[in-house]
């Protein structure tokens, strides 16, 4: 299994969020690419990015700390929020992002999904975030009409590769992973899986390990030193 440390940015800002509540917003570094450099120093391979104020606004307005972020690192980089046009999706893997992920847009948009992934292949994830069993959207703001499972029902027979999928009610809650959601989806389907949202400790680390999915998301509990990103590499490994 692989580890995605996680950088959010909202205004050139490495933050997390609590629950997606932009209100409840810590800010740990005015200097992102320098916590890409430390992710690398630790042994991580992979990085997941966020624009908070891309999902907000559907823009790209952390694109030059992306670029900073990625001359920065040799490190397999994936990048979400607010992507909802083939402009957008271009401009991040023109600027060297190796995985970009639709979230609203894969939901309320399904032909320019469908021509994204006809375009780019395994380039195009889709992160699926639940919120009470269904896919919300908007930076978490509003909920779909799609359940879940039949929401990446759709996303598989589409020919999407990698869900990203983040329990809303985990995620910078720190109170562990839901390891129920991520067994389940691992057995139904046939997708990459991520799990997002609450991986709070190295035991949460070995649970999802043991379910044989493709990678797992470390976001607040890096930042607070709850865990540690090297032996969680390695436990995961």
């Amino acid at each position: 299994m692989l580890i995605f440390p996680a950088i959010d940015l909202c205004d050139k800002k490495a933050v997390r969020l609590y629950k997606g509540d932009y209100n409840r917003m810590t800010v740990y570094s005015d200097n992102p690419a320098e916590i890409a450099n430390d992710f690398e120093a630790q042994g991580a391979t992979h990085i997941h990015i966020v624009d908070l104020d891309g999902a907000k606004n559907g823009d790209t307005p952390n694109l030059d700390t992306v670029k900073e972020i990625i001359a920065s690192t040799s490190l397999f980089s994936e990048i979400g929020g607010g992507i909802r046009s083939m402009e957008t999706v271009d401009k991040y893997i023109d600027a060297g992002i190796n995985r970009v992920i639709l979230g609203t847009a894969a939901v309320q948009d399904e032909e320019f999904l469908k021509k994204a992934v006809e375009k780019y292949g395994s380039k195009i994830a889709v992160g699926a975030d639940i919120k009470d069993g269904y896919v919300a959207i908007k930076g978490w703001i509003e909920k779909s009409e799609y359940e879940c499972f039949e929401f990446c029902e759709k996303m598989q027979s589409i020919g999407v590769k990698t869900l990203i999928c983040t329990d809303i009610s985990k995620d910078g809650a720190m109170m562990g992973t839901n390891h129920e959601l991520y067994k389940a989806l691992s057995e139904r389907f046939d997708m990459q899986i991520v799990a997002s949202g609450g991986v709070s400790s190295v035991k949460d680390v070995e649970k999802l390990a043991k379910l044989d999915i493709y990678g797992a998301i470390i976001g607040k509990a890096y930042y607070t030193g709850a865990i540690s990103l090297k032996e969680a590499i390695e436990v995961a490994k």
